[in-house]
């Protein structure tokens, strides 16, 4: 499979000023590891119950079977527009595309469907909450794995693709479903933004996002390395590019909004928040939007 195209939507110059420490498992200036590693944890903490989903997250969704060895089990790459079951294919013209992939079982003949994403939807894993019981900026940006049966092919196929990628053994899927647990448990969190010196595709990147194509391309990977051969077709995945100088790394929240904390710090970094807040009335927003223009893009 020809793994092709990152499709860079949104292209906005970040603000000098942004908070390093806003991006999950920043390190200290001096390490200079680009792009900062992601950060895996031993499991998965209960969610808080501050964070509350519009959807249901994988509301049909059930445990992964175990395969017989012996079956012969097609692989799909699935796309479709991002809330395609609110807004139809609006979103597709604008290639902002979800992924997924999809299996079937030659010898049970059932379909299965499996991606990866947000809990609390993507407002939640690109702004945190400003809470006024908390002084740290409050994230609900946790990411999970959904896989359910079934492949819903006009979801897939009216606006979006379902393809044929590879075909694996009950065996390589079994292996699959036991990696598909560990990186289900260990990376927990959604990152929406890739943060990268300029355009050019030699630029340095800062931090790498970790939302649906990533983990589709971690299981075809996956796939990869246990045998699977791929059938040559270019794929494109969306991405969320912001652009920026190297990151200054700001501190830890101990030390931004700690007792002993960087008072000026940490109110820039509320600041700065503050203008992204959910729930606004459509004044707050469009004044909020030109806050935004003036800070990030036009002063810098």
């Amino acid at each position: 499979m020809r793994v092709g195209c990152h499709r860079e939507l949104l292209l906005l110059l970040l603000m000098a000023g942004m908070p390093a420490a806003s991006f999950a498992g920043s390190q200290p200036q001096q390490q200079r590891k680009w792009p900062v590693p992601y950060r895996r944890f031993d499991y998965r903490p209960k969610t808080d119950p501050y964070c509350q989903a519009r959807y249901t997250f994988c509301p049909t969704g059930c445990p992964i079977p175990v395969m017989k060895d012996e079956d012969v089990i097609d692989v799909y790459r699935l796309q479709a527009p991002v809330w395609e079951f609110k807004y139809g294919d609006l979103l597709g013209h604008l290639n902002i595309m979800h992924d997924a992939v999809g299996f079937k079982s030659s010898l049970t003949g059932k379909n299965y469907t499996m991606e990866w994403y947000e809990l609390f939807q993507l407002g939640n894993c690109t702004f945190p909450h400003l809470r006024p019981d908390m002084d740290a900026p409050f994230w609900c940006n946790q990411g999970a794995a959904c896989f359910y049966e079934g492949i819903d092919d006009v979801h897939w196929k009216e606006n979006g693709t379902l393809v044929l990628v590879t075909t694996i053994s009950g065996t390589m899927f079994n292996q699959m479903a036991k990696w598909v647990q560990y990186d289900n448990e260990t990376g927990i969190y959604y990152e929406t933004w890739t943060v990268r010196a300029g355009p050019d595709k030699h630029a340095v990147v800062w931090f790498e996002s970790y939302e649906c194509s990533k983990f589709i391309l971690r299981t075809y990977q996956k796939l990869a390395d246990l045998g699977a051969v791929f059938n040559k077709i270019q794929t494109n995945y969306t991405s969320i590019t912001l652009f920026t100088g190297e990151p200054i790394y700001l501190g830890n929240e101990t030390s931004i909004f700690g007792r002993l904390g960087n008072k000026t710090v940490a109110a820039a970094i509320r600041d700065f928040y503050y203008l992204f807040k959910p729930h606004q009335s459509v004044e707050e927003f469009f004044l909020n939007f030109l806050k935004i223009v003036d800070r990030v893009v036009l002063n810098h």
